[in-house]
């Protein structure tokens, strides 16, 4: 799934080819929304929540997300797509570029008014002007399920996957099983802001300080290898909220008590 960075980097450059201008094709390929048109509109900003986007059109919002296998592309006007047209969820394009959003699972338009019905659920966001770290600390340390369980939880903080959960813990040193109560909350908070941070303009993500392939990571999907730390052999496992969430988790048992 596409975390946080992910989705901030997709939101910048739909707002560079959109905003400003007026729409000239508006489509919504999905039932519930197939018949709103925004054509003759213009676009405000493109930003990110979190893992979600919101394209603010008119006096309506545009809302996705991209789930596991959603993608927003940036075409020039009449340019071929890279990705079969059949897969298409939306189509949005101005005189000067076509966006469209492939495989998208959420698609939902609200007036920009009614926006925060679909997002302020979700706790701060490291990425975003109105980051609030002591609001995160406070509802990510209040969690008493497993550490790697809350911090992706979305409404603790917006933005953090799986692989971010991974690398804080493991430098944090802190168990994944571990209560998320019983860590040092401000610290978590803290790390992963500066972790995802960093990564915001990266087209790949580096935890280690190393871009060398195969280097990037300290524990993420690195099972059976040794602790670059330690030498420790890392291992994997499995932890989610329930059977049907269950995300893969890596840590060193050493590093991590």
């Amino acid at each position: 799934m596409p975390e946080g960075d992910t989705v901030y980097r997709a939101a910048r450059r739909l707002d560079e080819a959109l905003a400003g201008s007026e729409v000239t094709r508006f489509e919504l390929r999905v039932p519930q929304a197939a018949t709103v048109d925004l054509r003759g509109e213009v676009v405000h900003r493109v930003v990110s929540r979190g893992k979600h986007i919101l394209h603010r059109i008119g006096d309506w919002t545009l809302h996705s997300h991209l789930k596991m296998e959603g993608e927003w592309h940036v075409y020039r006007p009449g340019e071929r797509w890279h990705a079969p047209a059949f897969k298409a969820r939306a189509v949005i394009a101005t005189a000067r570029a076509e966006t469209v959003g492939f495989d998208l699972a959420e698609i939902e338009v609200v007036p920009t008014r009614d926006e925060g019905r679909l997002v302020d659920y979700l706790g701060p966001d490291p990425l975003s002007a109105d980051w609030d770290p002591a609001e995160a600390a406070r509802r990510y340390g209040a969690d008493t399920r497993a550490a790697h369980v809350a911090i992706q939880d979305q409404r603790n903080i917006a933005g953090f996957g799986n692989e971010y959960a991974n690398e804080i813990l493991f430098v944090r040193g802190i168990l994944p099983t571990r209560p998320a109560n019983e860590t040092d909350a401000a610290a978590v908070v803290e790390l992963g802001a500066r972790m995802i941070r960093a990564n915001r303009d990266r087209s790949g993500r580096i935890f280690t300080g190393d871009s060398r392939p195969g280097r990037s990571t300290w524990v993420y999907r690195r099972e059976g290898r040794p602790c670059r730390r330690c030498g420790t052999t890392i291992v994997g496992g499995a932890l989610g909220a329930d059977p049907t969430r269950e995300r893969i988790v890596f840590w060193c048992p050493n590093c991590q008590r």
